[in-house]
Parts: structure tokens; C-alpha cells; sequence
């Protein structure tokens, strides 16, 4: 007798089987009992008739509480009904752990019950759906820029120093001084470019923002190329290329899952390239014709973002920003020295931004420069100086946030369902 998954049951039809999982649903009807088993793979219902099983099994099925291990044995049956195609008609049931009351029934709970709950409410269909396309989007990614001849590299957690600005720091004590849990790899990506040409870093990001908004996480992860003798265009179009796999791959190989969340997927068919394009600039003057009162020099929030977003039908790259508002690593356009030649992707249906990048400053004295004037301290940033000094050239990356990208493709309100254990302001358990 096999031991299989649920997702291999259409296989075994009309043989005897081993399943092995936990009871995620039951009920009775007369001399018959129904039990939903699911193993992580999937649901698939167990038919427990009186005179076709043990009188002890036929009465566990009866009573066995919610989310008690079992194993099942069984025949596999082709089934119409079934959301699946197929159903098992037992022959034996085990009980490998009997499972207290569970806590997390089928009334309504708040969120933050379920928060307090979350690797419970892990077993879900609708959590165990959002992992599993997380799981498909992680893996294309990855292997987007790995078919590109990508080198994968790590970056370091803990740093010496900011990347995106000191206020949204995580300060621990690294034995006799202080170290900060990482913002970005990206400045770790940009030694590794001057070495292996074109990497990409996969990995946490920290940011300690007093925010409380649906898309931000304390704890969240990016994937991020770095990329030696690339420019602005050579990035938005490295950029353009992996969201539309992205969401072709998880349109192919998670239907399931998108259909059990309801996601309607008509805009996501529409993400083909070309992306439309806007400066900064134009933004702003879409915003004021919107009844937006938005100042130019002022960063978009997720208002702006979302207004911006919802002007076009698919994600629209906006560039050219004010290089006051941007990092101080930002290369400045030639053409005006007031814009930096950054970019951030904003995802349809009033997502906003799931990629943000740009060029890199690649001069020495101007680099130099912009660590004094943003008040940084040049002692911790003089490796990073180092790729200026010695052969720098046009390099340029950008990074892409997990699980906003997850929240938008899957159309997810809150980001917080997006990682299984999401760390926010007010949430450190479990």
C-alpha cells in the first residue's frame, strides 16, 4: 500500500492507498460518515460507510475533533462531485494525535484573534493558497534572473550602516558597539556586481517605520539585481520583463489557488509589455488634474500612488524623481541635476509601488558629497567608496518587495497575509 499526497490521488485511481494529514472538516448522514482531510497538498473527502469499516473507525469518524492527525486508509474513487475529481472510500482510520478544541472555528473572528493565532490560521485555504503562490512568485524570480546568467549572492543581515536613511533603523548590540539589521543588500549587490558582473540578492529587509498602513511590514524580503555597466533604460526593461513572468507563472501554475481567493485575474492578463512609462513630473500634473492638491517636490505616498496607478490598466513605471527625496547613492540626471535618475514601478488597480531602483552614482567626489550632505557618517561607508575608487562604471538595480508584489497579484488587502508570520509595529508574536 502507497502512501500518497492529494495532489498525486488522480494516479492511484481504483487502488488501495495510505493518507496521511488532518481532519479539516466532518460531518454524518445516517450509516455514513464524511471526513475532509487535508495534507498540504489539498482537501479530498473520505467516505466512511457502517459495513465497510471497523466499528471503532466508524465511530472515531463520528467524533474525531478538528484537526486531529490521522492516517487514512482507503480506495480512490473518481468522484463528479468532488472539487477535485476524486474522493476515498475508507477502509481504516487511525488516530495518530488527537487535537484539543480548536480555537479558530467557522464564525467570524477579528484579525487580531487570528494574528494571535497565525500558525493556526496557517491551515487555512485561503492562507495555505497565498503560500503557495508566494512559493511560485519566490521561485520564478529567482529563476528569471538565473536563465539571464544572474550570480545568486548573499548579502550581510547585520551592517554597519544605513542604507535607506538612519530613522528607520534596527540598532543591536553587536558585542563592544552597535551594528543595524539590514535595509537593503543593495549596496552588498553593488561590490558584488564590480566582481561578478550581474547578481541578484534574495533576502530580509528591515525597517523600523512607525507605520501602521496595509503595506508596510517591519520584517519583509526583496530580491534585488545589481547590475555592472547598466543604465536607467538597460534596468526598467531588466524590470518590465520579471514582473510579467512573474505573473504569467503564477496565472499558469496557481489557478487553483487564485480562483479559491476569488481573484478576478482580468488585469493581470493585461500585464504583457510594453509598461507605460512617466517621469515624476508628469505624475504630479495627473495627480492635480485628478483634484489631487499634491506638491511638486514631495514624495508619493500611497494615496498618490494608488491615484496614479488607477490612471492606467497596467503597472506604470514613473521616473525621474527629485533628487531631494531619494537616497543619497542616487545618480543625478545630467540634464538637471535636481532629478535623480530613479525609478519605481507602481502595480495596477491602485497597488502602488512594488519595485523601486534606479542608477547608481558612480563618481567618487560626487558620492562622496551626497554621504555629507544626508549627515551620514563616511568611516562606515568607506568599502563602499572603495567601488568608486578603484575601475567604478555605470552600474545600476533596483529591488522588488515580495509580498507587495504577492498582495497585488493575488488582489490581498493587507500585506500582513502575505508572509507567514509577518512582523508589524505592534506584532512580534508568535
Amino acid at each position: 500500500m502507497d502512501w500518497v499526497t492529494i495532489d498525486k490521488i488522480s494516479h492511484h485511481v481504483d487502488k488501495t492507498v495510505e493518507l496521511r494529514g488532518w481532519v479539516a472538516n466532518r460531518r454524518s448522514s445516517g450509516k455514513i460518515r464524511f471526513l475532509q482531510i487535508r495534507d498540504g497538498q489539498g482537501v479530498i473527502q473520505c467516505v466512511f460507510m457502517a459495513d465497510r469499516v471497523p466499528a471503532e473507525a466508524f465511530d472515531l469518524a463520528d467524533k474525531i475533533p478538528y484537526e486531529s492527525s490521522v492516517i487514512v486508509h482507503g480506495v480512490v474513487r473518481r468522484d463528479p462531485r468532488s472539487a477535485i475529481g476524486f474522493e476515498i472510500t475508507a477502509e481504516e482510520l487511525v488516530l495518530v494525535s488527537e487535537a484539543e478544541p480548536y480555537p479558530i472555528t467557522k464564525k467570524e473572528h477579528g484579525v487580531g484573534f487570528l494574528m494571535d493565532h497565525r500558525h493556526l490560521w496557517l491551515r487555512s485555504s485561503r492562507q495555505t493558497a497565498l503560500m503557495k503562490i508566494r512559493s511560485v512568485l519566490t521561485r520564478s524570480a529567482r529563476a528569471y534572473f538565473d536563465d539571464l546568467g544572474f550570480v545568486s549572492v548573499e548579502a550581510p543581515i547585520l551592517t554597519p550602516t544605513a542604507c535607506e536613511g538612519t530613522t528607520s533603523l534596527f540598532e543591536v548590540g553587536y558585542f563592544d558597539r552597535s551594528a543595524y539589521l539590514t535595509q537593503s543588500g543593495q549596496l552588498y549587490g553593488e561590490a558584488a556586481a564590480m566582481a561578478l558582473g550581474k547578481i541578484y540578492v534574495y533576502g530580509p529587509s528591515f525597517r523600523a517605520e512607525k507605520s501602521k498602513t496595509r503595506r508596510h511590514l517591519t520584517e519583509f524580503w526583496m530580491i534585488e539585481p545589481e547590475m555592472a555597466f547598466w543604465d536607467l533604460n538597460d534596468t526598467i526593461g531588466l524590470a518590465e520583463g520579471l514582473v510579467c513572468r512573474i505573473v504569467s507563472e503564477i496565472l499558469d501554475k496557481c489557478s487553483e489557488s487564485l480562483q479559491s481567493l476569488e481573484r478576478d485575474t482580468t488585469h493581470l492578463k493585461k500585464v504583457i509589455p510594453p509598461f507605460p512609462r512617466i517621469t515624476y513630473s508628469e505624475g504630479v500634473h495627473i495627480l492635480k488634474n485628478r483634484g489631487s492638491q499634491f506638491n511638486w517636490g514631495d514624495d508619493f505616498g500611497a494615496d498618490e500612488e494608488a491615484i496614479l496607478s488607477e490612471a492606467f490598466e497596467k503597472p506604470v513605471f514613473v521616473t525621474h524623481y527629485p533628487g531631494s527625496i531619494k537616497p543619497f547613492y542616487m545618480k543625478r540626471d545630467p540634464a538637471d541635476d535636481n532629478l535623480a535618475l530613479a525609478v519605481d514601478l507602481l502595480a495596477s488597480e491602485g497597488y502602488g509601488e512594488i519595485i523601486g531602483g534606479g542608477q547608481r552614482e558612480d563618481s567618487f567626489d560626487t558620492l562622496q558629497q551626497r554621504i555629507a550632505e544626508h549627515g551620514l557618517d563616511q568611516g562606515p561607508l568607506e568599502w563602499y567608496l572603495d567601488l568608486r575608487r578603484y575601475g567604478s562604471v555605470t552600474h545600476a538595480g533596483f529591488g522588488l518587495g515580495i509580498e507587495r508584489a504577492l498582495a497585488w497579484i493575488t488582489g490581498i488587502h493587507h500585506v500582513r497575509e502575505t508572509i507567514p508570520f509577518p512582523r508589524l509595529m505592534d506584532r512580534l508574536y508568535p
